[in-house]
């Protein structure tokens, strides 16, 4: 996402450190305010409601990154405790997206692997005749989720912790409580700063195993089958973990546009969105191996599940291999101090 269309004027490199990152903050908190104004009058119209939603979301995402890397110029107290919340409602309204786009993901893969679809099948013989049954199943579990997921949202956003919450991010436009650090200039205090976070994002994707994502399809996340799998998870989770630090430092370089301009390079934005397809094969893959260990399905229905979470492990790896292309030319060093 580009930063807010509602940002605050640039600052020039003279400028305090705290109105920088004041700045960008204040334009924030402008845009949860009117995402919330936005959901509260949607009414009936869900769509609208999704929308103003994601907004919510999103724009929490940010704050929250901001507060996380740039907290050596914020009360930490403050910074943390405003940092939870944020990540506590961020987190609660993306599981009703995140169910909806991981049922729209493992439909079309059936759809694909079964032959129904435009393209040509992938498979023969037991899959098509369990497909319908393991859809199905897939749709009774995904949508009983999603259903779970949007009361809990509505929950959130009528209790009295998120009104709680609403109110701080409206004092972010007037008080924000600064440490001393904050009034030494931008230039000197901010790269700093966001160089830390981007040593942090360096050095986890430098922990990857690049070089076995280098070779596509190496099927060492398949070897567990559908159980529970821990391997999968000890996995996928350092690959996870470069997801949100890209995300931390993308966020930083908004915060630095005005002293660094040019934003995130487009390789570098590639990167995250391979991360993001990663994720979303990885949690499409789980789903298909905890429909198949539902207990008296059928045999083909079981099968079709089993090739579905292989074909979604199969797209874990391939994401991997996309990212180990881009990622060694995507990260200019825009953050380091001269």
């Amino acid at each position: 996402m580009p930063p807010s269309a509602t940002a605050a004027p640039a600052p020039p490199a003279e400028a305090l450190a705290g109105e920088a990152v004041a700045g960008y903050l204040h334009a924030h908190a402008a845009d949860f305010l009117r995402s919330l104004k936005l959901h509260g009058e949607s009414g009936a119209d869900t769509a609208a409601a999704d929308r103003a939603a994601g907004a919510l979301r999103r724009t929490a995402r940010r704050i929250g990154g901001t507060l996380h890397t740039f907290r050596p110029l914020l009360d930490p107290d403050w910074a943390d405790g405003l940092r939870t919340e944020l990540d506590w409602l961020s987190t609660t309204l993306a599981q009703e997206h995140a169910c909806t786009s991981r049922l729209t993901l493992l439909l079309d893969a059936l759809t694909r692997l079964s032959g129904a679809g435009p393209g040509p099948s992938t498979t023969t013989g037991a899959l098509p005749a369990g497909a319908a049954r393991a859809g199905a199943l897939l749709e009774r579990q995904l949508t009983l989720a999603r259903t779970r997921a949007h009361s809990a949202a509505l929950g959130a956003l009528g209790s009295a912790r998120f009104h709680a919450l609403a109110d701080a991010v409206a004092l972010l436009s007037s008080d924000l409580p600064l440490r001393p650090l904050a009034a030494t200039r931008a230039d000197t205090v901010l790269l700093p700063v966001a160089a830390d976070a981007e040593r942090r994002l360096l050095e986890a994707a430098a922990a990857l195993p690049l070089g076995r994502a280098g070779h596509p399809y190496n099927a060492d996340a398949l070897v567990h089958g559908l159980g529970p799998a821990p391997g999968e998870e000890a996995q996928d989770a350092p690959w996870h973990r470069v997801r949100r630090l890209l995300r931390l430092h993308r966020y930083a370089l908004e915060v630095l546009e005005p002293l660094r301009p040019g934003g995130a390079p487009p390789a570098l934005t590639r990167a995250g969105r391979l991360l993001d397809r990663h994720r979303d094969a990885a949690e499409a893959a789980e789903a298909a191996a905890a429909a198949a260990r539902t207990p008296r399905i059928a045999p083909a229905t079981a099968y079709a599940l089993g090739i579905l979470h292989a074909d979604q492990r199969h797209e874990v790896e391939a994401a991997r291999f996309a990212f180990q292309e881009v990622w060694p030319g995507s990260l200019a060093i825009r953050t380091r101090t001269p």
